[in-house]
């Protein structure tokens, strides 16, 4: 019966096989169709945050000058677009638009005695103009808020009562000024509004300002703030639908900002504006300040061609410089990263993209695309199942955890479709390199110790002991050259098998929510680890003569004061390893000018911690392990590597042919570094085994002498 069951086993493996392998070639065409929406998109917009000039503008002699001659500088330097705030007194003020007193200043300038119960805020416009277009905003807008206005002159300019002191008033947010909205679209600017969530939503209100918005080309909309437009009322006003509905209506899409808290609301109104998104890096005041002009353009660069960023926002600020005895700014240090040789918009047509306004990713889910899903998703089903049998040889287990993973599986899509997509490739992406290092381990054992037949419920073979009864750690027999040829093939061969691992990766989160980040592949830390222990675990517990007996070994064994410190050790690396990983890992400045080199130098950028650390010592460790039992340890780190090619598609906002090369390169490099190990290891060997005899003879002369 036993028999049977393991013959049918037998069978189940194989055929898992090859739903692995249908899986795979099911994932290639859903593939194909990530490859072109990565490609639909080939325009990045260049935007300046308005206001922050301004700002700077108000520590000037002549402001107003000033506005004018930057904005032509910024145009003439490449910057194509403006980003404009939802306006408020204390940027009509910086403006020159407006002049604002309070009760106790207006007192003085008129001469006239302070009312002993009065603290409001006196407002002036400075021009017609200025009274014609803003006075009906900011009189709307303080209505909203039950604060009571009135007509206002002094000395021949008409102005505003707001029956609110200065500090309230000044925080009241207005719609966009439309006069400077209209003025930079004059000069040339393609208008960026940031709304807010701060104004009471009002549908008419709305469309009849995404109308202007349209009228003048804007094809963008940021939000300011923590929620979109629109968020705060859709309970109760359905808001998030109605501003949906018209940005779509209007043409007009949004932007992402990347790196940052997601915004409420972001998610619904992607989906009803049909993910005419856009993903925006933010370049912050400080950096503008302190980063080189070729550094800037450096990190636009790679996150146009590695995050899929299209819109670069920058801001600024003005900063009391007591070296200069000034009040200086960074305007010049951007107009310089963005232009000459090194300049931002000489990379950018390098890479084959152009200056324009950011367009949406053409993105398509043809019907013909699930049932292909279906047979990527029963493929990671069986990727999984292979690793959980690979673990638990003697049980027989490929059947019935295939059969559980189809019951989860199934329960898991009616639950949630993303979990279900999440959970299979996460799983597909820990079983493809985990099973790649157990095959590698496998056939190292063959050739050395010799093959282990799973007999009931554990793993003997007495192979691995000499016949003296003690534990072999030195394998003679097999040549250098034949060691190298060997390792040249297990070292492939299991980076195939880790290969495997990407399309299924690829296939089941084939998704513009990810490309757009607007959702995030969760889990992946556990991606970091599981592989690293799995394969730990298998070095130490399945290559003695039986689990059972190497467990059995491992709890008798004496916790000395070396283990403690190098489990520490382990602990430390470990924390290090996780804080290095994801988008959070911090770097320092010399490794950041490493990578720059690497990015100048192959174009993309190969992952370190591939081919300086694991590549090469999975590779010298596969040429030691034939021959020292000791060199096994290094297994554990080779895992590191093949977890990361996985890993490095798991980044699904870099495009495909990015990740691809990146991989190709750390393993290319990863080898030739390896062969170098393996070089420098012959020569120190044959430095001992000519030397040793000598030492040893010397030592034995000297005591008789003695």
């Amino acid at each position: 019966m036993r028999q049977n069951w393991q013959h049918w086993n037998r069978k189940a493996i194989a055929a898992l096989c090859i739903l692995i392998i249908i899986g795979i070639i099911a994932a290639l065409p859903v593939s194909a169709t990530r490859w072109k929406t990565e490609r639909s998109s080939k325009q990045v917009d260049i935007v300046f945050d308005y206001r922050d000039l301004l700002q700077i503008s108000a520590y000037k002699t002549h402001p107003q000058q000033f506005i004018q001659q930057e904005l032509g500088k910024m145009k003439a330097a490449g910057i194509s677009s403006m980003a404009v705030f939802e306006t408020s007194l204390q940027e009509l003020k910086w403006a020159g638009r407006i002049s604002l007193y309070g009760s106790d200043t207006l007192s003085d300038l008129q001469g006239k005695p302070l009312s002993a119960d009065e603290n409001f805020t006196y407002l002036l416009f400075n021009s017609k103009q200025d009274e014609e277009s803003l006075s009906p905003i900011i009189a709307d807008t303080f209505k909203s808020w039950d604060i009571s206005t009135s007509p206002f002159s002094f000395k021949g300019s008409n102005g505003l009562v707001l029956e609110t002191p200065v500090e309230d008033a000044m925080l009241k947010t207005m719609q966009p000024d439309p006069v400077t909205v209209q003025m930079l679209h004059d000069a040339g600017f393609r208008i960026v509004p940031r709304l807010s969530d701060r104004i009471p939503y009002d549908a008419a209100s709305v469309d009849k300002l995404l109308d202007s918005y349209q009228a003048i080309g804007v094809t963008r909309i940021l939000f300011d703030g923590n929620a979109v437009k629109g968020y705060g009322d859709n309970a109760e006003k359905k808001s998030l639908t109605s501003f949906g509905d018209s940005l779509d209506k209007h043409g007009i899409g949004i932007a992402t900002i990347e790196n940052s808290k997601p915004q409420q609301g972001m998610n619904s109104l992607a989906y009803l504006t049909h993910y005419n998104v856009a993903r925006l890096y933010s370049l912050s005041e400080r950096d503008a300040a302190a980063l080189k002009p070729i550094d800037i353009a450096d990190r636009f660069q790679l996150a146009v061609k590695d995050r899929s960023i299209r819109m670069f926002y920058i801001n600024a600020a003005p900063a009391s410089n007591s070296a200069k005895s000034s009040i200086t700014d960074p305007l010049e240090n951007i107009y310089n990263s963005l232009q000459g040789e090194d300049g931002f918009l000489a990379k950018l047509d390098k890479l084959g993209y152009t200056a324009g306004p950011a367009e949406k990713f053409d993105y398509s889910s043809p019907s013909w695309q699930k049932p292909l899903k279906a047979l990527v998703a029963l493929g990671a089903i069986a990727f999984i199942a292979l690793l959980i049998q690979a673990f638990l040889p003697g049980v027989g287990a490929a059947i019935p955890v295939f059969i559980i993973g189809l019951i989860g599986s199934a329960g898991l899509y009616v639950l949630s479709k993303s979990v279900f997509e999440q959970g299979l490739a996460l799983g597909a992406a820990i079983s493809a390199p985990t099973l790649a290092m157990v095959w590698a381990i496998r056939r190292v054992r063959t050739h050395t110790i010799g093959n282990r037949r799973p007999v009931g419920g554990g793993d003997h073979g007495v192979a691995s002991r000499t016949d003296g009864g003690q534990f072999r750690w030195i394998f003679p027999g097999i040549t250098a050259g034949r060691r190298f040829t060997m390792a040249i093939a297990i070292f492939a061969t299991t980076s195939v098998i880790s290969l495997c691992g990407i399309p299924f990766v690829v296939g089941l989160l084939n998704n513009i929510t990810y490309k757009l980040v607007l959702e995030q592949f969760r889990g992946v830390s556990m991606l970091h680890l599981v592989p690293i222990a799995l394969t730990a675990l298998y070095v130490f517990l399945y290559t003695g003569d039986s689990v059972i007996g190497n467990i059995r070994k491992l709890l008798k064994m004496q916790i000395t004061v070396l283990w403690v410190v190098v489990v520490a050790f382990v602990g430390v690396a470990a924390m290090y390893y996780l804080s290095r990983t994801g988008n959070e890992g911090s770097a320092s400045s010399i490794e950041l000018t490493f990578r720059n080199f690497l990015e100048t130098t192959f174009g993309v950028r190969p992952r370190t911690k591939e081919f300086l650390l694991s590549h090469p010592l999975f590779f010298a460790g596969l040429f030691l392990a034939l021959r020292y039992r000791a060199a096994w340890v290094l297994f554990i780190v080779g895992s590191i590597g093949q977890l990361s090619m996985v890993d490095t598609f798991a980044h699904i906002h870099t495009p495909l042919p990015i990740s691809l090369i990146r991989v190709l390169l750390g393993l290319v490099l990863g080898a030739l570094i390896g062969i170098v190990l393996i070089g420098v290891w012959q020569v120190l060997e044959g430095v001992w085994k000519r030397w040793s005899p000598r030492f040893v003879k010397t030592k034995q002369s000297l005591k008789s002498g003695a």
